[in-house]
């Protein structure tokens, strides 16, 4: 077997930019300040102006980044105890825990089956008179349908917030993720398209009064030392983390594009029938985070492409509704989600994969043979 073609790998996409990580890193080191200071600020003004909206809040990690603004919203009185929150069924359990967690209720929406995005459609089938927000997920770093979500939101006077957590860059018609919704959840967990040295996380938002709670929320609840006027917090991205992602934001486009390069080479150049190739109206919709195929007999497609050499994984092979922590929601009828759960399969992509092991995948996957009868 030929040299193994890693899912991604992390420690070359940091290499290629690693003396400017290290000067930022010792810049932070020689300022004596590590909480709250330049870099922060730095990054938020920065990530916020590249995402088109008026302010970026830094946070911990994604999931507090969604926890914080539920929170922040039940907070300044739009959302109470027990509203209904439409979230797609087929989601990474974030979106979900983050629901639960501010004691509101999660309203699990089978996807678009050609985007495993929420549509519009499913969307007003799912209001009732409890509806308060909607959390559209952005899968795999595809843009859901916000022009109609955002539509039907407006028409319902529904709150808004994205989980662009896998988006970073995502857009439609030169809109970018996270400028859509009221407000926006971001990862920049080390494997996202934008990723720390570490959790980070952030919320982008036009709402000034909801970014002033969020920075309260993420500090104790205290704008000033000493001075809390909520019940908050610990939730800081610290200032190294800041400088890291300032050094990786600048080269986040070009990253990008060369995603986008290795999904359309993937797109023109398997033609397996047992494989089922993502889909997308417009390329600047989708970052390629993750180039999610599916298959009938997705556990023999990837042991057959880790025989020759090519690595996989499986996002997410249990849907919120089925795991063990959502009990109550064992029971629910959402047959396309666990279809989905059961043949997706993510083959490699990244900034600094080749095309030789672009072509390397596309080949194994040319090559497999679905199993007669099953």
């Amino acid at each position: 077997m030929s040299k193994q073609i890693s899912f991604l790998d992390l420690k070359k996409v940091n290499e290629s930019f690693r003396d400017e990580l290290v000067q930022a890193c010792t810049r932070v080191i020689d300022s004596g300040w590590f909480i709250g200071g330049n870099e922060l600020a730095t990054f938020e003004s920065e990530f916020a102006a590249w995402c088109g909206v008026t302010h970026c809040i830094g946070v911990a990690n994604g999931l507090d980044a969604l926890v914080l603004t539920l929170r922040a919203w039940k907070l300044l009185g739009r959302l109470k105890d027990g509203d209904e929150v439409i979230v797609p069924a087929n989601t990474y359990i974030a979106s979900v825990l983050a629901i639960t967690e501010n004691r509101l209720v999660p309203v699990l929406v089978e996807p678009d089956e050609a985007s495993f995005n929420l549509s519009a459609a499913g969307v007003t089938a799912a209001i009732t008179p409890r509806t308060r927000a909607i959390v559209p997920v952005h899968l795999y770093g595809r843009l859901a349908d916000m022009p109609g979500i955002m539509a039907v939101a407006k028409q319902h006077d529904l709150l808004v917030l994205e989980d662009s957590a896998q988006a970073h860059g995502a857009s439609i018609d030169g809109r970018r993720a996270g400028s859509w919704g009221d407000a926006s959840g971001f990862s920049f967990y080390p494997g996202k398209n934008l990723g720390a040295l570490g959790d980070a996380g952030a919320i982008t938002t036009n709402d000034a009064a909801l970014a002033e709670a969020l920075r309260a929320l993420r500090n104790y609840g205290s704008h000033e030392k000493y001075k809390n006027i909520y019940q908050g917090v610990n939730s800081r991205l610290d200032e190294i983390q800041a400088a890291m992602l300032s050094v990786k934001l600048r080269h986040l486009d070009r990253q990008t594009e060369h995603r986008r390069h290795i999904a359309r080479l993937y797109q023109d150049g398997i033609r397996n029938p047992a494989i089922r190739l993502p889909q997308w109206e417009r390329e600047e919709q989708h970052v390629f985070h993750l180039f999610v195929v599916r298959c009938e007999q997705r556990a023999a497609l990837q042991a057959h492409l880790l025989a020759a050499g090519v690595s996989t994984l499986i996002h997410y092979p249990v849907p919120p509704h089925k795991q063990q922590a959502y009990a109550s929601l064992n029971n629910l009828s959402l047959p396309l989600t666990e279809r989905i759960h059961e043949e997706v399969l993510s083959l490699p992509i990244g900034p600094t994969m080749s095309d030789e092991e672009a072509a390397v995948v596309i080949a194994a996957c040319n090559a497999f043979s679905p199993v007669v009868g099953k």
